[in-house]
C-alpha cells in the first residue's frame, strides 16, 4: 500500500534548552497581574481587558525624577498626553508633580477638565487652531511656535485680547538621528530658529520664556540628547548675549524608548533600549558644559510617555480557536486584535501563557478576531499548545494603544487599574452598541425596510 505523502516544511530553530530539533526558547508564565489573579480579571471585567499597574506608574515616573536630579537639580516632567490620555492616568502622573503636554485643542480640554492650571499646561503640535489658540492664551498656557504662520496668528490674537502670550520657540537639528524630524519648527543649523526668534521679538507681543525640541520617538542612542541639549542652550546663549532674553527652561520633549522590542530586531527590547540613567547622563552632560545654564540655571522640562508607561501596561486576551497553516505553524486566534493592540505593527509583543505548559513547542502565529490578514499581534514564536478558553498575556501595551484604537468591527473592551493597595478599579467601561452608534443620525426615508 502506497504511503501518504506529506510535504517537507522548514522550521526555524532558536537558541534556548533542547528540544527534539535540538533547542527552544522558553515560554514562562504569567498568572497575575500585581497579585491579581489574571483568571480573577477575566471573570469580573471580561476579555480582552486592558491593565494598567499604578505601582509600576509611579515607580517610573520617580525614578526618572530622581536619576535626572543626580544630573541637573531642576526637571519638571511634562506628561504626554498622546501616549495615554486616559483620565484616571493623567491624574496619577499630575499627583506626582507632572504638568500636561498637549498637541491639541482636544488634549488640552482633557487636561482643564482634570483640573490642570493652564500655567501648567504645554500647548505643542503644528496644527492648532484660532479658536484654541485665542482660549490657550487668554487662560495663560505654554505655547510652543512651531512655524511662522502660527507665530503670526499668536501676535493678532494677542492684540486683540490685549493679553501677552508665554511662548516657546520649536527647534529642529541634526543629532544623528534619522529620518531627523525635521518637519516639526525652525532649523537649528541654517539660522532659521534664530531668526525666528528675531522676528518674536520684534513684534513686542509676547514673551518668549523657553527652547523646545523633539528629536523623535524611540530614540535607542542616547548621546542624539546630549546633542540635542547642547544645540539648545548654545542657542540659549546666543540669544541672551545678542538680544538680552534670558529663556526660563529648556525643554527636550520626549522619544525615550520603552524595553519593547521593535521588529526587525534582533536583540530584545530589555538590552537594545537604553537606560533612563543613560539618557539623563547625556542630558546632564551638556547642561553642566554650559555657560547659559552655570549662570542662568534654567528648567529642564522632559516630556516622557511612552518610557514612563508601556511596561505599565498589559492586555489580557482569550484564545478563540486554533488551526494548522500550510507553513506548518500553528495559528491561535485570540479576542485582542490589532484594533485595541495597535502597537502590535511595530514591536515584537510578548505572548505569554498563564500557566506553566510541560511538552515540546510549535512555532505559533497570534492572531486577532479581525476579518482582515492584517491583524497579527504576534509573528510565528515557538510556543506551547494553547486550548480553547485559555488566556494569554500581551505585553508591555502601556503605550498609545487606548490614544489609537480603532472603533473597527468590535467592541473596545474594559480598562482596569490595579491600585498601590492591590485592588482592580475600572478606569473604562467596555463598550456596547449605543456607544458606536449614538452619534449617528439615519435619514426617515432610510427606515423603512
Amino acid at each position: 500500500m502506497k504511503k501518504e505523502y506529506i510535504a517537507p516544511n522548514i522550521e526555524r530553530n532558536y537558541a534556548g534548552n533542547l528540544n527534539k530539533y535540538g533547542a527552544k526558547s522558553v515560554v514562562r508564565h504569567i498568572d497575575n497581574i500585581d497579585g491579581v489573579p489574571v483568571k480573577e480579571l477575566l471573570g469580573k471585567y471580561g476579555s480582552p481587558l486592558i491593565v494598567f499597574s499604578e505601582n509600576t506608574l509611579r515607580k517610573r515616573y520617580r525614578r526618572l525624577q530622581d536619576t535626572m536630579n543626580m544630573h541637573y537639580p531642576h526637571l519638571q516632567q511634562a506628561w504626554s498626553y498622546k501616549t495615554n490620555y486616559l483620565g484616571a492616568i493623567c491624574s496619577i502622573y499630575h499627583q506626582e508633580g507632572a504638568w500636561a503636554e498637549v498637541v491639541s485643542g482636544m488634549e488640552y480640554d482633557m487636561a482643564r477638565a482634570l483640573g490642570m492650571p493652564a500655567s501648567q499646561i504645554i500647548f505643542n503640535g503644528p496644527g492648532k487652531r484660532e479658536h484654541e489658540l485665542q482660549k490657550a492664551i487668554t487662560e495663560g498656557a505654554k505655547l510652543h511656535i512651531d512655524h511662522l504662520d502660527e507665530l503670526y496668528l499668536i501676535e493678532k490674537i494677542a492684540k486683540k485680547e490685549e493679553e501677552t502670550p508665554q511662548v516657546a520657540i520649536r527647534v529642529n537639528m541634526e543629532t544623528g538621528i534619522h529620518p531627523a524630524w525635521s518637519r516639526f519648527g525652525f532649523n537649528y543649523e541654517n539660522g532659521e530658529a534664530f531668526r525666528a526668534i528675531q522676528r518674536l521679538l520684534s513684534g513686542a507681543t509676547m514673551n518668549l520664556i523657553g527652547l523646545h525640541t523633539h528629536i523623535g520617538t524611540f530614540i535607542l542612542d542616547a548621546r542624539a540628547y546630549y546633542y540635542a541639549a547642547k544645540a539648545l542652550l548654545d542657542l540659549a546663549q546666543k540669544v541672551y548675549e545678542e538680544l538680552g532674553i534670558a529663556v526660563e527652561y529648556i525643554d527636550l520633549g520626549g522619544g525615550f524608548a520603552s524595553q519593547n522590542t521593535l521588529l526587525g530586531s534582533y536583540t530584545p527590547g530589555e538590552f537594545a533600549s537604553p537606560s533612563l540613567e543613560q539618557y539623563a547622563a547625556a542630558i546632564g552632560e551638556a547642561f553642566n558644559e554650559s555657560p547659559f545654564a552655570a549662570q542662568h540655571k534654567p528648567m529642564l522640562i522632559l516630556e516622557t510617555g511612552r518610557a514612563l508607561i508601556d511596561e505599565a501596561g498589559s492586555t489580557l486576551s482569550t484564545v478563540l480557536g486554533k488551526k494548522n497553516l500550510p507553513t506548518g505553524e500553528r495559528a491561535v486566534i485570540l479576542d485582542a486584535g490589532v484594533n485595541t493592540t495597535i502597537t502590535a505593527w511595530w514591536y515584537k509583543l510578548k505572548v505569554s501563557p498563564t500557566r506553566a505548559f510541560p511538552g515540546a513547542y510549535q512555532n505559533t502565529v497570534f492572531y486577532g478576531p479581525l476579518c482582515m490578514n492584517i491583524d497579527v499581534i504576534r509573528a510565528a514564536v515557538p510556543f506551547p499548545d494553547l486550548h480553547t478558553g485559555e488566556a494569554v498575556v500581551l505585553s508591555p501595551t502601556g503605550a498609545y494603544n487606548n490614544t489609537q484604537w480603532m472603533q473597527f468591527i468590535e467592541y473596545r473592551p474594559a480598562i482596569v487599574l490595579i491600585s498601590e493597595s492591590g485592588n482592580p478599579e475600572l478606569i473604562r467601561q467596555r463598550e456596547n452598541l449605543e456607544d458606536v452608534i449614538v452619534r449617528e443620525q439615519i435619514p426617515n426615508r432610510l427606515k423603512d425596510f
